[in-house]
């Protein structure tokens, strides 16, 4: 039986500690003047004793609160807790009613405001992070009324969603200014996608390292070898065997073999007017699979995963959350909720 654990910020009742600083004037000179009990909504705490200190420079008073603690009613634990209990499936008031079972009164809008503080906080922290190899994926998430594109990009180093954007992975002037400014923060070297023709076409634009998720290629390539084998004359099935050993192998020469082989078939269009026969879309493959022969085989130089499971991986549970909130309303929301549910940075 599998076994979560969670780990929570730690709350302490109280500091011995001073502050260092004065939070107006910077000084380090204080002077305690006073202290209250504060009521705090907690999972294990009800209060809290704070301490107030008066600055000896600016003579101004202060708050000092003890760790896990602020102004807020909710201590740091339960705000994560209520965000956490929200992506794992539980609606804004299906979480305040949880709680409420543990006796911590919470308002369904709160809980909603937690979370989007806790995406302002990963944003921010993903903001200006070092990123070099970068999963990309697109995906489609119902939101206010239909179907929404959006592209996700995942720090394949850590597995964390840094970004994700309002735009389509088949609009090419769209995805190259999407992954420009990725790359001019996060300094990213390697993007690994599918082999879609755009992720070709915006790499070259943007002389970006670039990683095709095998398990796509491979399986693509199974299903057209697959169909063409019972098609072309038998005496042109050397060229497919060919073919299939190349891609399990993926030698550095194998797009100079793939090339030869295009040449070797030499056979011509019969006219733009009739459907390509299967010796055509053969020689098609041969020269489409030479051309990207280096976006095949880029892990062999660079130290980057050669499938995108860690995207697909993300892009999931964002699709399982996204169905049990029946839709975003905006793209705000949209974002907060794909940007949580694919996250792990809590």
């Amino acid at each position: 039986m599998s076994i979560v654990v969670l780990k929570l910020p730690d709350v302490k009742r109280e500091t011995g500690a001073r502050p260092r600083t004065c939070p107006y004037c910077g000084g380090g000179t204080f002077q305690r003047w006073g202290q209250v009990k504060k009521s705090v909504k907690d999972t294990r705490k009800r209060s809290i004793r704070v301490y107030r200190y008066r600055c000896c420079h600016c003579e101004r008073t202060f708050r000092y609160y003890p760790e896990g603690c602020s102004v807020a009613d909710q201590t740091e634990r339960l705000k994560l807790f209520a965000v956490i209990c929200w992506t794992m499936g539980l609606s804004h008031r299906g979480v305040s009613r949880m709680l409420s079972g543990l006796n911590i009164f919470l308002s369904h809008m709160s809980i909603w405001r937690d979370a989007q503080a806790q995406a302002v906080r990963i944003q921010k922290q993903n903001r200006w992070r070092k990123v070099r190899v970068l999963g990309v994926d697109g995906a489609v998430v119902l939101g206010w009324g239909k179907q929404r594109p959006v592209l996700v990009a995942v720090d394949l180093g850590q597995g964390d969603v840094v970004e994700v954007g309002y735009v389509s992975e088949y609009h090419p002037q769209a995805v190259e200014r999407w992954l420009k400014s990725l790359m001019q923060r996060l300094g990213v070297g390697v993007i690994v996608t599918d082999d879609l023709n755009v992720y070709h076409y915006v790499t070259e634009r943007l002389q970006l390292g670039h990683q095709v998720c095998q398990f796509h290629v491979r399986r693509w390539l199974g299903r057209t070898l697959k169909q063409l084998r019972e098609e072309i004359p038998k005496e042109w099935l050397w060229v497919i065997d060919e073919v299939e050993e190349l891609m399990e192998y993926l030698p550095p020469a194998g797009d100079k073999r793939l090339y030869w082989l295009w040449q070797r078939l030499g056979v011509r269009r019969t006219g733009r007017s009739k459907p390509f026969t299967a010796l055509e879309q053969l020689r098609a493959l041969l020269i489409r699979l030479s051309h990207r022969w280096q976006s095949y085989c880029a892990y062999q130089l660079e130290e980057v995963p050669w499938t995108n499971n860690r995207t697909e991986q993300a892009i999931g549970r964002m699709k399982m959350r996204a169905r049990t909130v029946r839709g975003y309303k905006t793209w705000q929301g949209m974002q907060t909720g794909l940007l949580l549910a694919g996250s792990f940075q809590f």
